[in-house]
This record gives C-alpha cells, structure tokens and sequence, in this order.
C-alpha cells in the first residue's frame, strides 16, 4: 500500500473517529419528546438519502435507524433520538467517504 493510499485512510478513520465521538458524547439534559425524535429522525433520514444519491449507503446507518424506530413505537424517545442520531452520524460519515475517495483513487500508485 502506498504511502499516500495509507495517509488518505488514516485520515478517513481519524475522521470518522471524530464525527462518531461527537456524535456520541453530546450530553441528554431532558427527557426527550416525540417531537424531539421526529426533528432527530428527519435529520438523519435527510442524510441516508444523500449518502444514498452517492451510492455510499451503509448498512449500519439502516439498523440504527431501525432501532430508532422500534424505540419510539415503544414509547422510549430518549433511546429513540441516540439511535437517530447515531444513524445521522452514520450517514454523514459515509457522505464523507464517497466524496474523499471520489477524488482518492487519483492518487493511487499505477503498477
């Protein structure tokens, strides 16, 4: 693996890393309400939609926003709006990633 192809990875999961980690360590400092979840939901649906105009849909983002889903029939809208969230944070990554490596495989070594 070249050193460019490794550097271009190694910032993609630096990257990802990050948005993950914001996504995650955002403080709940109310119960969350349905109104909350369909806001967080919307969100996250918007960006599955670009990540799939990209061709860059990952699996991970659907079962997170599943679980979103399956929490809020239930009735639990705080695990309900970190489960959308999550598949916000998701999707965006993916978003990244199909447009860095749009522009990456230029760099690629030709042997």
């Amino acid at each position: 693996m070249s050193i460019i192809r490794k550097a271009a990875r190694f910032k993609f999961t630096v990257s990802l890393a990050t948005v993950l980690l914001i996504a995650g360590s955002a403080p709940v400092f109310a119960a969350a309400s349905d109104a909350d979840f369909k806001n967080a939901y919307a969100a996250a649906e918007a960006a599955n939609k670009e990540a799939g105009s990209l061709r860059n849909q990952w699996t991970t983002t659907s079962a997170a926003l599943a679980a979103a889903r399956k929490a809020a029939e239930a009735g639990d809208f705080d695990k309900a709006v970190a489960s959308s969230k999550e598949a916000e944070a998701l999707a965006k990554a993916s978003i990244f990633q199909a447009i860095s490596e749009k522009e990456a495989w230029k760099a690629m070594e030709i042997r």
